[in-house]
């Protein structure tokens, strides 16, 4: 690992391979912790890739680069739907785990939460995997709060892991700017 810090950046179209091998590594070292199998997103064409990290008013991928490698990733999307469009949604948190433990991943939730209160969302949801305390605490540690439990949320490999659904709401007084 380098020693300066990793810069954070939203992503475009030229990220798209290194999104792509990004997600294929999260599918081989954490696979409770993203939803697609390797197979699966193996077979992701080269143009949805671009599709998924090209930035939009309502979804931007935001990466970690230690130079012009990709450590980190994570996503916020926004339902543009009128009646639901006041949530946004964090997916595909990962780290390179060369880079764990260095605060990555908090600055990378720290772009996304800030790009959220900057499109005037009032609250984030994510799914986090109760095989995963680490990353339950950190989200903890932002302020959000479990409001639910989906039993069986995922199944890797025929064993059933439950996921804990958790919310910040940006407009309470007690969250910090």
């Amino acid at each position: 690992m380098n020693e300066t810090k990793p810069v954070i950046r939203a992503l475009n179209e030229q990220d798209a391979e290194a999104f792509h091998a990004m997600r294929l590594q999260a599918t081989q070292n954490y696979p409770a912790g993203i939803v697609t199998t390797y197979d699966e997103e193996a077979q992701r064409t080269p143009e949805a890739s671009r599709a998924r990290v090209r930035p939009g008013a309502d979804e931007t991928v935001f990466g970690a680069f230690d130079g012009e490698t990709l450590v980190g990733i994570t996503g916020l999307y926004r339902d543009p739907r009128r009646k639901v469009a006041h949530k946004g949604l964090i997916w595909g948190v990962f780290v390179d785990p060369a880079y764990r433990r260095g605060g990555v991943g908090r600055r990378l939730l720290e772009s996304a939460i800030d790009h959220a209160r900057g499109m005037g969302l009032l609250q984030i949801h994510l799914v986090v995997s109760v095989l995963n305390p680490r990353a339950q605490a950190l989200y903890r540690s932002f302020g959000f709060v479990r409001y639910g439990v989906e039993p069986r949320g995922l199944c890797v490999d025929g064993e059933y892991a439950d996921d804990e659904l958790m919310v910040l709401f940006l407009d309470d007084p007690a969250v910090p700017d």
